[in-house]
């Protein structure tokens, strides 16, 4: 049986798989660019580029140049489909999607809040917008603001369940009772919420199944129940591509089921994390001072944040990971090794095609 191909607009994956995006700099042009590749859809992560220890504007005009230089990178690695994920609480979040849509990115990515002005951020209807989304009802409020303001849709959504990694779009309640919340009860009204837009505008809006999402087997009963692809981020923590450093994904390869957690985030969201170090000695001090050189957030304040994510992120991705943040997917404890971009994609492959043989 073959894989069915994931289109968003006119742009065609080969695969029906999205490589998630993930800040600070653990999804950059070497993963992003070994994604699309092998005809996936690679993402770069816009979080926490450039010299985060410089401050004011300059900060905001480091952090747009290093993207740019991301997105170039990618571009001299591969011709297939890049997308350039954007998190709404970042203060200078329009300055960073004019820079994506100038270097000629199609595929604009948005979460951690709802993108209610985003089409005015990207007037060309040449670039798609898929918007991340947690629920049906959040996916209907975009859609409506959407076709009110701007006579314009989404060309795609990611529905994030529960379990995945990083920023959470659900309550910490919700979050103790995730069975209530699975893709498999999230997909289909989200679904129907999009036909009447698909109709309106005459047009299909994919929707890509993401959070927990492990194997080929996963990705098959997502396509069954109506998703046209799937977002997947945790399993390419663990390739040589990924730019984490070696002890980042060490962690990863090291922990346990026990090991995952949920924290409260300065951006003001919960997220999923690896317990360590860093967060039992947040856990017995309660707070750490924060000296912020920059407001890369919106909703952070410095002077009352537990602690400065990015700076913890920061270490984790270079390796200092006593000292920083390791946020990851609830299925993390499962990866036992590292591979290649190309052979995590090729055994995604087979098992996809095998369960699409064995249940068509």
């Amino acid at each position: 049986m073959s894989i069915p191909t994931l289109r968003i607009g006119d742009l065609t994956a080969t695969i029906p798989l999205v490589q998630g995006g993930m800040g600070v700099r653990v999804s950059l042009a070497s993963l992003a660019a070994a994604v699309a590749e092998e005809g996936g859809i690679g993402t770069i992560s816009s979080v926490g580029l450039g010299d985060l220890e410089r401050g004011g504007r300059d900060y905001e005009r480091v952090s747009q140049a290093a993207l740019r230089e991301e997105i170039r990178k990618a571009r001299k690695m591969t011709d297939g489909i890049l997308a350039v994920n954007f998190m709404g609480a970042l203060s200078n979040v329009e300055d960073l999607v004019r820079a994506t849509v100038e270097e000629g990115i199609r595929l604009v990515v948005f979460g951690a809040g709802l993108p209610m002005r985003l089409p005015s951020m990207v007037p060309d209807p040449g670039v798609h917008l898929v918007p991340i989304v947690s629920s049906a009802r959040a996916a209907e409020l975009i859609l409506r603001a959407w076709a009110k303001r701007y006579q314009r849709t989404a060309d795609a959504f990611i529905l994030e369940g529960p379990l995945a990694g990083g920023h959470l779009g659900f309550s910490p309640t919700e979050l103790q009772q995730p069975e209530d919340y699975t893709l498999d009860k999230l997909l289909p009204p989200l679904l129907d919420t999009v036909k009447p837009y698909e109709e309106k505008f005459e047009k299909r809006i994919p929707v890509i199944a993401a959070g927990g999402i492990y194997d080929g087997r996963d990705i098959a009963r997502m396509l069954k129940l109506g998703a046209a692809g799937v977002q997947m981020a945790t399993r390419f923590v663990c390739t040589w591509e990924c730019d984490a450093a070696r002890e980042f994904k060490e962690a990863y390869l090291n922990a346990t089921e026990e090991d995952i957690v949920i924290i409260k985030s300065p951006v003001g969201l919960p997220g999923r994390a690896l317990q360590n170090r860093f967060l039992q000695n947040l856990e017995a001090a309660g707070k750490q001072t924060v000296h912020c050189p920059y407001r890369c957030l919106t909703a952070c304040k410095a002077s009352e944040a537990r602690f400065c994510i990015a700076k913890a992120l920061l270490n984790a991705y270079r390796g200092d990971v006593e000292h920083g943040l390791i946020f990851c997917g609830q299925n993390a404890h499962r990866i036992h090794t590292i591979v290649s971009v190309k052979e995590l994609i090729a055994e995604l492959m087979d098992e996809l095609r095998t369960a699409l043989e064995e249940n068509p």
